[in-house]
């Protein structure tokens, strides 16, 4: 869990894990970035926020990494509480990168989890007063099982790369 509470939501990732165990967990590049600069002079911000996109624009997890040591180097002394935030929430900002290439772009941001609940709130606001909790969870499900079917005609993801690593037969050294 991690100690600078705020900076993620502890509750949801407790109740994910929970709820599936061995599921990988990914913060929000978008999100992750603004805690990092917000730790960091507003007249410093532009170039601090250019050397920090480096790292999440990379394509292989060993050049992220990489960038990402020398961001640590350049502003530890200068941006200590920044760097602080940085080096605790990084390996959680870079899962993306342990998935297929085509799903990278998709699953670094929480921009379709956002929208998705931003429909939900629309949808729960125009009844107002629900007569009890079942009916609430009964127009939220159904909310989002319309999402989800417009996602799986869009093709959102296309799972077959994670499907094709899963059938790979693993190499035993000898």
């Amino acid at each position: 869990m991690s100690k600078f509470r705020g900076l993620d939501h502890p509750s949801i990732r407790q109740a994910v894990m929970a709820e599936l165990p061995g599921a990988s967990w990914q913060r929000c590049v978008v999100h992750f970035m603004r805690n990092v600069l917000a730790h960091v002079p507003q007249s410093e911000r532009g170039v601090v926020a250019e050397e920090l996109q480096e790292v999440f624009v990379a394509r292989r997890r060993g050049t992220a990494e990489s960038l990402a040591r020398g961001f640590v180097e350049r502003y530890q002394d200068r941006f200590k509480r920044a760097v602080e935030v940085f080096a605790q929430g990084l390996g959680e900002a870079l899962t993306y990168l342990d998935f297929p290439s085509g799903h990278q772009r998709h699953i670094k941001s929480t921009n379709v989890l956002e929208r998705l609940i931003r429909e939900v709130k629309r949808r729960t606001r125009v009844v107002g007063v629900f007569p009890g909790e079942g009916s609430l969870v009964n127009l939220a499900t159904v909310v989002m099982l319309r999402a989800t079917e417009d996602w799986a005609f869009r093709r959102y993801l296309d799972m077959g790369p994670l499907w094709a690593a899963e059938e790979k037969p693993t190499k035993i050294a000898t």
